[in-house]
């Protein structure tokens, strides 16, 4: 059965993480797998590891008057930056119906980001040391995940148009001296978020 695509259009992050949590919950008891496709309005999401506070380089009070909100996540891996022109996709599927680890869905992840970079002709690779999809000028997407009960929820994030400034205000991922980059970046002109999705 196809994957349904659900698209959330720009959609604050607490309110699509709360769409998340019900269709899982609907997945895990046998419903449709879902698909959601969703850019968000300026946020700094930390995932669930101990001490990752220290890569938020600016105080809550200064991301307040940026208009960045601070949410504190349930997903795997650090703290990123989620913001317009940035592709967030969010796979709500059972792991045992396709067969799949854990890891080899991270990987089968990391592995359609690349296909689709280099079918625009983006040169895009794995990096051994890190979770994620890297080109000769950085990171261009964040993966981080999480499984309950099987079934999992959050995903990737692409940068297409991000403003890439605003990972200033964080060391992404906690990779200090990585730099990240964007789709707008690598190609002139750079296709739409829509365009990739």
């Amino acid at each position: 059965m196809p994957l349904a695509v659900v698209q959330l259009g720009r959609c604050p992050y607490r309110d699509a993480w709360e769409i998340q949590r019900r269709i899982h919950d609907e997945v895990v008891v046998g419903g449709d797998e879902r698909l959601l496709v969703v850019e968000h309005p300026p946020v700094i999401t930390l995932g669930r590891r101990e001490g990752i506070e220290r890569h938020l380089l600016v105080d809550e009070s200064r991301l307040g008057e940026l208009g960045v909100e601070l949410v504190r996540s349930d997903r795997g891996g650090d703290i990123t930056y989620h913001g317009p022109g940035q592709l967030v996709i969010y796979p709500i599927i059972r792991l045992i119906d396709h067969h799949m680890s854990v890891g080899g869905y991270v990987r089968l992840l990391q592995e359609a980001v690349i296909d689709v970079l280099g079918d625009i002709g983006i040169a895009a690779r794995l990096d051994a040391s890190a979770v994620g999809v890297w080109t000769d000028r950085g990171k261009i997407c964040a993966i981080g995940v999480r499984v309950r009960r099987g079934v999992t929820m959050h995903g990737l994030a692409l940068n297409v148009t991000t403003e890439l400034d605003a990972f200033n205000l964080i060391v992404p991922c906690g990779l200090v001296g990585r730099a990240v980059t964007s789709v707008e970046k690598l190609l002139d002109p750079a296709p739409s978020s829509a365009a990739l999705a």
